[in-house]
């Protein structure tokens, strides 16, 4: 702070200083000075931007934005492709409360689980045992006579793409009702298929395309989603916080807490605070900032060619965008001068909580941000989070 202060009267001064002696050479008025000397002083400043200062305290920084969107708690960050640099939470788990998040506290990473489920895929990929070229229709024979001629040419790259025309959610509740959690994704994929929303080849965000994944790999392991990404994604990255659905033991704050649009916390908390556990692979993991850390440290590991979970191929795939949209497998592409060019993202909501993970593979470096709460105001606080993380990076030597 004093290096701000210092730095901004010095720059403000000196431009005083010049525009005075210009004013005395053509005769200028005293508001004009002012004037230029204001001008001036914001040029120099923008010209000159100072960097982060990488030596204060990061829950400092967090709380600051924190405070500024009136969120209950934040949490945030950094991490390379070697190790987690540093993180920090600040806040109450739940608003109205003295208990304070901990940076050992669960997140619910909503949409973000849709990277993992396309990492599981990949498991599958890497062992011959699916291809991204694979139709969907030749996992559920018995559908095969349900759909449209259009939907039996669906592939899993296209489906992970959210390219398949699927509609972005299905009656889900409903769908939840009976039946085991392997019964109901295939008959979300019977719905999704049979009864298509838009134009295979079309680019159409949908939470139903990660969960028809999820039924073709309970097809391949034989196992629900949960046991399956569990066994092959997060015990070999050491993610051992890992769960499904809503945080906290009910009626207890022993976890952040969830909260509304509005930032009131909501009435309940505990697992059955989110959406139905059909909706699965689409978004409904949670775990601790260092383990997501975990998993996004080997999303840049592999992405640049280095020794990962998977075959280097298996990144390439997942993190490669299909022209002209965007989005790859559970990520969004674009460029980004921080990132020195490519940068990958994705935010999750189940809309009580949110998050957003940004990868900057050229230099080898990302950041996370959470937020016990959904809304607009998460989605900024996150947004801005990220942004200083980014920052706090790029300023250390």
């Amino acid at each position: 702070m004093l290096e701000r202060v210092t730095y901004t009267t010095l720059t403000v001064m000196l431009s005083g200083f010049l525009c005075f002696v210009l004013g005395k050479i053509v005769d200028l008025s005293w508001p004009v000075i002012a004037f230029l000397t204001i001008g001036l002083s914001g040029y120099l400043l923008m010209a000159n931007p100072l960097k982060a200062d990488p030596n204060a305290p990061l829950d400092q920084a967090l709380e600051t934005i924190r405070a500024k969107y009136k969120v209950p708690a934040l949490a945030g960050a950094i991490f390379t492709t070697d190790k987690l640099v540093e993180f920090a939470a600040v806040g109450a788990r739940k608003v109205g409360t003295t208990v304070p998040v901990t940076a050992d506290d669960l997140w619910h990473l909503g949409s973000d689980t849709k990277m993992m489920t396309a990492m599981l895929a990949g498991t599958y990929v890497a062992e011959k045992k699916l291809s991204w070229n694979d139709k969907i229709i030749s996992f559920f024979p018995d559908l095969d006579g349900k759909v449209p001629a259009a939907m039996r040419e669906i592939t899993v790259g296209q489906v992970l793409s959210h390219r398949a025309g699927l509609i972005e959610n299905l009656p889900w509740r409903e769908l939840s009702l009976s039946g085991t959690l392997e019964q109901q994704r295939h008959n979300a994929v019977e719905q999704a298929f049979t009864k298509p929303a838009y134009p295979p080849g079309d680019y159409h965000y949908a939470n139903t395309d990660y969960v028809v994944i999820g039924a073709v790999l309970e097809k391949i392991g034989g196992k629900p989603w949960e046991t399956l990404i569990q066994e092959r994604i997060f015990q070999p990255l050491g993610m051992g916080s890992v769960g499904f659905g809503g945080l906290g033991t009910p009626g207890q704050i022993d976890q952040p807490w969830p909260h509304a649009a509005n930032g009131n916390a909501l009435p309940f908390n505990g697992p059955l605070m989110d959406n139905p556990e059909v909706m699965g692979p689409a978004g409904t993991v949670h775990c601790t900032m260092q383990d997501w850390a975990k998993f996004l440290i080997d999303q840049l590991r592999g992405g640049t060619g280095m020794k990962a979970l998977l075959p280097a191929d298996i990144y390439t795939a997942i993190q490669t965008p299909i022209p002209p949209a965007d989005y790859s497998y559970g990520w969004i592409t674009c460029d980004r001068p921080w990132a020195g060019g490519r940068a990958l993202n994705h935010a999750g909501s189940n809309t009580m909580n949110f998050c957003v993970a940004w990868l900057a593979p050229g230099k080898k470096f990302g950041v996370l941000a959470c937020c016990n709460q959904g809304s607009d105001s998460a989605f900024k606080a996150c947004d801005e989070a990220a942004y200083t993380l980014i920052q706090r990076h790029i300023a250390k030597p």
